[in-house]
């Protein structure tokens, strides 16, 4: 189509010109604000954050260094190392956690696993390394997500010799991946009305790339075949990935939008309106090469109708894209710190070589003062009256401390305060320590935090879902729920172990809390088989039903054994009461009968009472064997039945079914009670 422009108001809305007219018009609306408000700010903080002179301190005359102190920089590395650190620590990047009812749990295993296998294949830590790296630096990270493919090599076999045999080989075929490309500020450009990229209008990702990457994209239909007239003009407002001013002839600038457009400017276009939600602006994406041909205006193809860009703010600005790095809040003390040490350098310089001031009438014609060591100098007359150093007195200690506490105000105002770092602070006990560290996990929690809510859970929903669009074979359709779980900064966790610790010293083993705590402190452990200690803790927490009622049953084992053993010695008690009662009741008769027996022998010498008493004697004998035999009848008739009950509750209660305790002849041993 033609880059006319046309008068004609679109539904009413104002809308002139074509759909790259339009679409140029506001991305050079965003480019101006950028540039007036934030452009020069950006640039002093890489300045800074890479060591490098500036155009004014190459023509500074006050200051004869140009010093850069290394104190921001360092903050940048510390913070964002920990950050990453936090991120990665702990191996595991995310988890996924399932929330539709019914779903089999090896498939949220299986994406889990799949989408950690390619993170690493397409290098995701490298690429979030970088966009932590432009938040601490420029305040905000960005990052865009493209798809991609990558080579596959699969074995393969190839019949020969009319099949009799196999030629083994590889098979090499194209997969989609799924990339994060950091993305520099000064490349993107956003609506300044906005705060993210999901309220904004649209935005867009203007860089430089090699004509011959645009061609192949028009082989292969992605883009559509326009020629292009002339190179891309040089443009100091793209940065550019060369240290030198000129750009190769062979590049081409491409504008990427992604945002609503009007609808019928796409539509005549080309786009296809089926394709396009309801509307008078509809969400879409149109590339733009060289400021002026049309590559590509379809509506927005991912099946979620999300923008594939993500951001986060490295500390919150409220309701402005740009945030707050850690070059922002530490700048004001580095430049403080900057200019204290080349004061320091420059005075140190005229202190060790000052000034002199030289008689020229004393100094030969023609001769050249020059000073350096072993120099002969041809004076006339006194030579300290010719030559006469100016004097600027010895540098004050109190400047190398006032050094020291510009470095450590740069830290406190970074959160970047650690082991290596000057401490100067009156508060040197451990709560007043431990209070400091505490503050700065709370900033590196909040960063933590931004991170993971506006970029790291996005980008993996952004990934699993472009994945199950264009490679469905590996990655399966489904409706699943994503949680992220990352640890803290080694900081954060080492003060965390330390208060766990405390914990545990105060709580009883025997307590349902003590577990937890060990849980807590080997979690926040750098160690590799972290994974393997968390899962014997808590399966030696978890309760055994087999032991559980193992135990339960050898209870009520010994229960029972111990209730035959007391019903056993009730027993025998009762039988040594039945034989001591019988004993009493022969005495008794004996008693009773003992006055007759006198008496019969006491009478022996009367003849006529003799058949008489004789009769007695033997009536008396009689009942004494009837009685003795009715004791011994009773008494064995208990023994028997005492030891008879004892022994059936030891064979009860015994765990194997064994006859246990039980003497030779099957018959518990005999107690020492008399019995």
């Amino acid at each position: 189509m033609d880059n006319e422009i046309f008068q004609d108001d679109h539904n009413g809305l104002g809308i002139q010109g074509d759909l790259v007219s339009w679409v140029m018009g506001k991305c050079n609306d965003w480019r101006d604000y950028y540039e007036a408000n934030h452009a020069d700010r950006h640039e002093e903080y890489m300045r800074l954050y890479r060591n490098q002179w500036s155009k004014q301190d190459q023509e500074r005359q006050s200051e004869r260094s140009k010093l850069i102190a290394p104190a921001l920089a360092q903050a940048v590395e510390s913070n964002v190392a920990e950050i990453e650190e936090a991120t990665f620590g702990r191996g595991k990047v995310f988890d996924i956690k399932d929330d539709v009812q019914g779903q089999d749990p090896s498939q949220v295993a299986y994406l889990r696993e799949k989408l950690h296998e390619d993170f690493a294949v397409t290098r995701l830590r490298s690429s979030i390394a970088e966009v932590l790296v432009n938040a601490a630096v420029y305040g905000t990270g960005i990052g865009e997500v493209v798809i991609d493919e990558i080579k596959v090599y699969k074995p393969a076999t190839k019949p020969m010799m009319d099949g009799m045999m196999n030629e083994i080989g590889v098979e090499e075929t194209y997969r989609p991946v799924v990339k994060l490309n950091p993305v520099q500020p000064k490349n993107f450009l956003i609506d300044p009305a906005a705060p993210n990229v999901d309220e904004a209008i649209g935005c867009a990702v203007d860089e430089y790339v090699s004509r011959h990457i645009v061609e192949e994209l028009q082989e292969q239909g992605v883009y559509k075949d326009e020629e292009f007239v002339g190179d891309a003009a040089a443009d100091e407002e793209i940065e550019f990935d060369s240290e030198i001013d000129s750009r190769p002839k062979d590049r081409i600038r491409l504008t990427k939008y992604y945002g609503k457009v009007p609808r019928e400017l796409l539509i005549e276009e080309g786009a296809d309106e089926e394709d396009m939600e309801p509307g008078h602006y509809v969400e879409a994406v149109v590339v733009i090469g060289n400021e002026g041909v049309l590559l590509k205006a379809i509506a927005n193809p991912y099946m979620c109708q999300d923008r594939p860009v993500v951001a986060f703010q490295w500390d919150i600005v409220p309701s402005v894209f740009w945030g707050r790095g850690v070059c922002e809040k530490g700048y004001m003390s580095q430049k403080a710190l900057d200019a204290e040490l080349r004061a320091r350098i420059d005075a140190l310089a005229l202190t060790t070589h000052p000034m002199m001031a030289v008689d020229a009438t004393r100094i030969p014609r023609g001769h050249k003062l020059e000073v350096r060591p072993g120099r002969m100098l041809l004076t006339n007359g006194d030579p300290k009256q010719a030559i006469m150093p100016f004097n600027f007195g010895q540098l004050n200690a109190i400047t190398f401390q006032q050094g020291a506490a510009l470095q450590q105000m740069v830290a406190q105002a970074t959160g970047s305060s650690d082991s290596s770092t000057p401490q100067v602070q009156n508060d040197v006990t451990a709560a007043g320590m431990s209070m400091g560290q505490g503050a700065v996990i709370k900033r590196q929690k909040r960063t933590l935090v931004n991170f993971q809510e506006n970029f790291l859970i996005p980008y993996v929903k952004k990934s699993a879902y472009r994945y199950m669009q264009f490679d469905p074979e590996n990655y399966p359709v489904q409706d699943y729920s994503f949680q992220v779980f990352s640890s803290l900064g080694a900081m954060a966790r080492e003060y965390e172990v330390g208060q766990l610790s405390q914990m545990l010293q105060m709580i009883p083993p025997e307590s349902p809390a003590h577990g937890a705590i060990i849980k807590g402190i080997v979690d926040h452990l750098n160690v590799t088989n972290r994974d393997e200690i968390m899962q014997a803790i808590d399966q030696a927490n978890q309760p055994n039903p087999e032991a559980e009622q193992q135990a339960q049953q050898q209870q009520q084992e010994q229960h029972q054994a111990q209730m035959a053993i007391q019903q056993g010695q009730v027993a025998l008690l009762n039988g040594q009461a039945a034989e001591s009662k019988s004993r009493a009741e022969k005495y008794s008769v004996e008693t009773q009968l003992m006055p007759d027996e006198l008496a019969l022998k006491y009478a022996e010498d009367e003849d006529s009472k003799a058949f008489e008493r004789k009769a007695r004697m033997g009536d008396l004998l009689l009942r004494e064997q009837e009685l003795q035999l009715k004791q011994d009848t009773e008494v064995e008739r208990a023994k028997s039945k005492a030891e008879t009950e004892m022994v059936q509750q030891l064979v009860r209660g015994a765990p194997d079914g064994s006859t246990a305790n039980t003497g030779p002849s099957g018959r518990p041993p005999a107690t020492n009670n008399g019995a």
